[in-house]
């Protein structure tokens, strides 16, 4: 299984957008935040891992 390192840009609401940051990309990916750990807020790392979340 792959492992997926985001940064958490924005939150909206019930959703987060993220951002890769293991690899050069511009693109932001869109969340539920039900999804993530309730703990979160703008510019909290996370590592995405067998489908979960976990703040790093």
């Amino acid at each position: 299984m792959e492992t997926f390192l985001y940064e958490v840009v924005r939150i909206d609401g019930d959703y987060a957008n993220l951002k890769r940051t293991d690899i050069e990309s511009d693109e932001l990916k869109l969340v539920a935040r039900a999804l993530l750990p309730p703990e979160i807020m703008e510019g909290t790392k996370l590592k995405y891992e067998w489908m979960q979340y976990e703040i790093i």
